[in-house]
């Protein structure tokens, strides 16, 4: 008998697109954030003597790894942190990848494919003389899909090239000399861009978590918008938002939702 308002979608609708744009921004904030507070992993992959040990080097300014012709040097994993424009970056450098009897670099190769599926990106280390061989055609089928990868050619020093990015079967390619240092620049530059770092004001540190949880909300937001047309699904998103959100801020509970909705609404006993 009584009265009731008939609900405005539309206002409906645009307040949601307003926190859509809102959260998207916000997490864009906190994945920056999180960049700065934990930083990104880099592995360094390739065969024996192209160059991984010197590259780290070159990154971190200091003789870090030691460097020698003779191929498997590097028999563990080696890792460094580094920081490019204030960003960490912890480099993990690995034993070259390669058939061999030695039971130690065996080890050490077995680790290596250990830190495909942990890193953020990898670099794929080639001798830019010889181009793609076989052997790293091999590699190349051995990394995770999902991870993002640069080819680095590397000892243009040799071939009296200059440092260049190109883009070859849809895959960036940097040719760099890490003896000269030659375009390790261009590398740095490609690196932060790839893990997805931009300058800007209002960064926060945020945790892991907290992106995680912004993530989360955001999908249900869209979800939301998604399912707008069925009211009872369309509320049971935006709760499920809150409760991400709820899970950084711990400041709206369950029963702070049931308070607002009484204070709102005339139900029924």
């Amino acid at each position: 008998e009584e009265e009731l308002d008939f609900p405005d979608y539309l206002r409906r609708d645009n307040k949601l697109q307003v926190i859509r744009s809102e959260l998207k921004r916000t997490l864009e904030l906190a994945q920056q954030g999180s960049l700065l507070r934990e930083g990104a992993h880099v592995a360094l992959i390739g065969q024996p003597n192209v160059g991984k040990s010197s590259l780290l080097n070159c990154l971190s300014g200091e003789e870090v790894a030691l460097v020698s012709d003779i191929p498997g040097t590097t028999r563990d994993v080696i890792r460094q942190s580094i920081q490019l424009n204030g960003v960490p970056l912890h480099i993990i450098d690995t034993a070259g990848m390669r058939d061999t009897v030695d039971i130690i670099e065996k080890m050490g190769i077995e680790r290596t494919r250990s830190m495909f599926l942990k890193a953020d990106v990898i670099l794929l280390l080639m001798d830019a003389k010889h181009g793609i061989a076989e052997e790293d055609k091999k590699i190349l089928s051995e990394l995770p899909a999902a991870t993002p990868r640069l080819i680095i050619f590397n000892k243009i020093d040799l071939n009296q090239e200059s440092p260049h990015i190109e883009l070859k079967n849809e895959a960036t390619c940097i040719y760099l000399s890490t003896k000269t240092g030659e375009g390790v620049n261009l590398l740095k530059d490609k690196l932060l861009e790839m893990i997805g770092w931009h300058q800007e004001a209002g960064v926060f540190m945020a945790r892991v978590r907290h992106v995680r949880a912004l993530q989360q909300a955001e999908e249900h937001l869209y979800k939301a918008f998604q399912v707008s047309s069925m009211a009872e699904l369309f509320a049971e998103e935006l709760r499920l938002a809150q409760e991400n959100l709820n899970s950084i801020t711990g400041e709206f509970t369950a029963d702070d939702l049931l308070g607002e909705i009484f204070s709102r609404f005339c139900i029924g006993k």
